[in-house]
């Protein structure tokens, strides 16, 4: 709901934010001009003069939105980030790495700020709405590592099963992180379904376990 809500708020937000980028960079050329041609006589150049500080006003309390714009989205891209399983992480983490450590020291402008959210938000969303087989290690029985196919379903939820289906189970996000269950009972199921993915057996029902948190 939160990729959702913020991604449908940078959809509408984009389009002005760029118009306002393009048209700030005008206005401040035409405030130059401004200034530099200003007439001798004195009142002409108070009213110049309060039109230029008028005008640059306005265009410091645009830049003062923007600013506050992106460091909201960044703060709610981070809150974001525990959910994303390793595979998706490992995509992203470029775009990750572009988010300010402190929102008030970074260099970057505003609009690049709220770019490389919307980049982020745009890969997370893909990978939210596809069914996604990779090939990973996790911990089994004992703590050894051992091989296992995985499939997520979005960010909801995710199967494991290694190949002789011994070890198998399922993954589900959390505030610290995906938290991987064993459960071996359900690996011919998770085993059926990886196969249909990859188009090794006929499309066919299966039942899998799964919860609504």
């Amino acid at each position: 709901q939160l990729i959702s809500e913020t991604k449908a708020d940078w959809a509408s937000d984009r389009d002005t934010l760029q118009q306002t980028k393009d048209l700030f960079q005008r206005e401040l050329e035409t405030v130059r001009k401004a200034l530099g041609g200003i007439n001798t006589n004195s009142t002409q150049v108070e009213k110049e003069q309060a039109a230029a500080e008028a005008e640059r006003k306005d265009l410091e309390e645009a830049l003062a939105t923007a600013t506050k714009l992106a460091a909201t989205l960044e703060t709610e891209a981070r809150q974001v980030i525990p959910l994303l399983p390793d595979p998706l992480l490992a995509t992203v983490q470029p775009l990750v790495n572009r988010l300010p450590e402190d929102p008030a020291k970074t260099k970057a402008s505003a609009v690049e700020r709220i770019q490389a959210v919307a980049a982020l938000l745009n890969e997370i969303d893909k990978f939210n709405n596809t069914v996604t087989v990779v090939n990973e290690r996790r911990d089994g029985p004992g703590g050894a590592q051992m091989n296992v196919d995985t499939m997520y379903l979005g960010l909801a939820i995710a199967y494991f099963a290694e190949p002789s289906g011994k070890f198998a189970g399922i993954g589900k996000p959390s505030a610290q992180g995906w938290k991987w269950t064993a459960n071996p009972e359900i690996a011919p199921e998770i085993q059926s379904a990886i196969a249909m993915y990859r188009s090794q057996k006929p499309a066919a029902f299966t039942g899998l376990p799964a919860s609504i948190q």
